[in-house]
Protein backbone atom coordinates (compact mmCIF):
# COMPACT_ATOMS: atom_id res chain seq x y z
CA UNK A 1 0.00 0.00 0.00
CA UNK A 2 1.50 3.17 -1.36
CA UNK A 3 0.30 7.09 0.20
CA UNK A 4 2.01 9.71 -2.18
CA UNK A 5 1.91 13.23 -0.30
CA UNK A 6 3.21 14.86 -3.97
CA UNK A 7 -0.45 13.81 -5.44
CA UNK A 8 -3.64 16.30 -4.85
CA UNK A 9 -3.78 17.31 -2.07
CA UNK A 10 -7.54 17.97 -1.74
CA UNK A 11 -7.67 14.09 -2.96
CA UNK A 12 -7.58 10.79 -0.95
CA UNK A 13 -5.53 8.62 -3.44
CA UNK A 14 -4.30 5.18 -2.27
CA UNK A 15 -2.13 2.59 -4.30
CA UNK A 16 -2.17 -1.34 -3.56
CA UNK A 17 -0.90 -4.41 -4.75
CA UNK A 18 -3.21 -7.49 -4.42
CA UNK A 19 -1.67 -10.62 -6.27
CA UNK A 20 -5.16 -11.79 -7.18
CA UNK A 21 -6.01 -11.10 -11.02
CA UNK A 22 -8.07 -8.37 -11.87
CA UNK A 23 -11.27 -10.26 -12.15
CA UNK A 24 -11.11 -11.36 -8.56
CA UNK A 25 -10.54 -7.67 -7.11
CA UNK A 26 -13.39 -6.55 -9.12
CA UNK A 27 -15.94 -9.84 -7.87
CA UNK A 28 -14.38 -8.39 -4.28
CA UNK A 29 -15.41 -4.34 -5.08
CA UNK A 30 -18.86 -5.43 -6.73
CA UNK A 31 -20.64 -8.34 -4.61
CA UNK A 32 -22.54 -6.82 -2.21
CA UNK A 33 -21.76 -9.67 0.55
CA UNK A 34 -17.90 -9.30 -0.27
CA UNK A 35 -18.31 -5.72 0.13
CA UNK A 36 -20.29 -5.85 3.56
CA UNK A 37 -17.23 -8.26 4.67
CA UNK A 38 -14.68 -5.48 3.94
CA UNK A 39 -16.63 -2.25 3.32
CA UNK A 40 -20.18 -1.44 4.47
CA UNK A 41 -23.93 -3.33 4.40
CA UNK A 42 -25.18 -2.31 1.34
CA UNK A 43 -28.57 -1.80 0.47
CA UNK A 44 -29.61 -1.96 -3.44
CA UNK A 45 -25.94 -1.79 -4.41
CA UNK A 46 -25.59 -3.18 -8.43
CA UNK A 47 -22.56 -2.60 -10.30
CA UNK A 48 -24.94 -0.81 -12.97
CA UNK A 49 -24.46 2.88 -14.14
CA UNK A 50 -27.27 5.14 -12.73
CA UNK A 51 -28.15 2.62 -9.71
CA UNK A 52 -28.83 4.35 -6.71
CA UNK A 53 -28.15 2.69 -3.65
CA UNK A 54 -26.87 2.98 0.50
CA UNK A 55 -24.37 2.37 2.52
CA UNK A 56 -25.17 1.29 6.30
CA UNK A 57 -23.02 2.66 8.80
CA UNK A 58 -22.60 0.51 12.06
CA UNK A 59 -22.44 3.47 14.36
CA UNK A 60 -24.78 4.70 17.19
CA UNK A 61 -26.64 6.22 15.96
CA UNK A 62 -26.79 4.34 12.90
CA UNK A 63 -25.97 6.34 9.83
CA UNK A 64 -26.31 6.00 6.11
CA UNK A 65 -24.08 7.15 2.77
CA UNK A 66 -26.26 7.75 -0.26
CA UNK A 67 -24.76 6.67 -3.26
CA UNK A 68 -25.08 6.41 -6.55
CA UNK A 69 -22.67 4.14 -9.65
CA UNK A 70 -21.21 6.27 -11.94
CA UNK A 71 -18.97 4.17 -13.74
CA UNK A 72 -18.83 0.13 -14.01
CA UNK A 73 -16.80 -0.87 -16.13
CA UNK A 74 -15.95 -4.62 -15.31
CA UNK A 75 -12.55 -5.59 -14.21
CA UNK A 76 -11.60 -1.87 -14.68
CA UNK A 77 -12.89 0.79 -13.03
CA UNK A 78 -16.12 0.96 -10.62
CA UNK A 79 -17.21 5.03 -9.40
CA UNK A 80 -19.24 6.51 -7.67
CA UNK A 81 -20.91 9.39 -5.93
CA UNK A 82 -21.02 8.85 -2.04
CA UNK A 83 -22.95 11.46 0.71
CA UNK A 84 -22.83 11.08 4.12
CA UNK A 85 -26.49 11.68 5.19
CA UNK A 86 -25.88 11.70 9.04
CA UNK A 87 -23.82 14.50 8.46
CA UNK A 88 -24.04 18.21 9.94
CA UNK A 89 -22.54 19.24 6.94
CA UNK A 90 -22.94 17.02 3.84
CA UNK A 91 -20.07 16.50 1.29
CA UNK A 92 -20.62 15.56 -2.07
CA UNK A 93 -17.83 13.03 -2.39
CA UNK A 94 -16.52 10.81 -5.73
CA UNK A 95 -14.99 7.63 -5.14
CA UNK A 96 -13.09 5.77 -7.88
CA UNK A 97 -11.86 2.17 -7.78
CA UNK A 98 -9.09 2.03 -11.09
CA UNK A 99 -7.90 -1.66 -11.73
CA UNK A 100 -4.58 -2.53 -13.39
CA UNK A 101 -3.29 -5.91 -13.86
CA UNK A 102 0.26 -5.68 -13.44
CA UNK A 103 2.30 -8.80 -13.76
CA UNK A 104 -0.27 -11.97 -12.28
CA UNK A 105 -1.76 -9.63 -9.99
CA UNK A 106 -3.85 -6.20 -9.57
CA UNK A 107 -2.46 -2.33 -8.94
CA UNK A 108 -5.62 -1.05 -7.44
CA UNK A 109 -6.01 2.80 -6.82
CA UNK A 110 -8.78 4.31 -4.66
CA UNK A 111 -9.21 8.14 -5.16
CA UNK A 112 -11.70 9.89 -3.65
CA UNK A 113 -12.22 13.84 -4.62
CA UNK A 114 -14.60 16.77 -4.07
CA UNK A 115 -12.59 17.78 -0.48
CA UNK A 116 -12.43 21.82 -0.12
CA UNK A 117 -9.35 22.05 2.22
CA UNK A 118 -9.87 25.83 2.37
CA UNK A 119 -12.31 24.65 4.71
CA UNK A 120 -11.14 23.50 8.37
CA UNK A 121 -13.47 20.58 8.53
CA UNK A 122 -13.38 19.51 4.82
CA UNK A 123 -9.49 19.50 5.41
CA UNK A 124 -10.23 17.03 8.64
CA UNK A 125 -12.83 15.00 7.10
CA UNK A 126 -10.05 14.55 3.92
CA UNK A 127 -7.93 13.07 6.76
CA UNK A 128 -9.81 11.15 8.59
CA UNK A 129 -10.98 9.37 5.31
CA UNK A 130 -7.33 8.92 4.22
CA UNK A 131 -6.78 7.09 7.67
CA UNK A 132 -9.87 5.27 7.41
CA UNK A 133 -9.17 4.15 3.61
CA UNK A 134 -5.83 2.53 4.71
CA UNK A 135 -7.90 0.47 7.27
CA UNK A 136 -10.68 -0.44 4.87
CA UNK A 137 -7.98 -1.86 1.95
CA UNK A 138 -6.13 -3.73 4.61
CA UNK A 139 -9.54 -5.28 5.83
CA UNK A 140 -10.13 -5.80 1.86
CA UNK A 141 -6.37 -7.49 1.08
CA UNK A 142 -7.40 -10.12 4.27
CA UNK A 143 -10.61 -11.07 2.55
CA UNK A 144 -9.12 -11.69 -1.01
CA UNK A 145 -5.97 -13.61 0.91
CA UNK A 146 -8.49 -16.09 2.27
Amino acid sequence: MMSDPELNPAAVEIGSFFPQPPDTVWHALTDPDLLEQWLLRSVGFAPAVGTHFIFSLPTRPPGEIACEVLTAEPATRLTFRWIDLRADYPARWIVDWTIHPQGRGTRLLLTQTGFDIEDRRQKMARNAMERGWKGTLSRLRELLDR
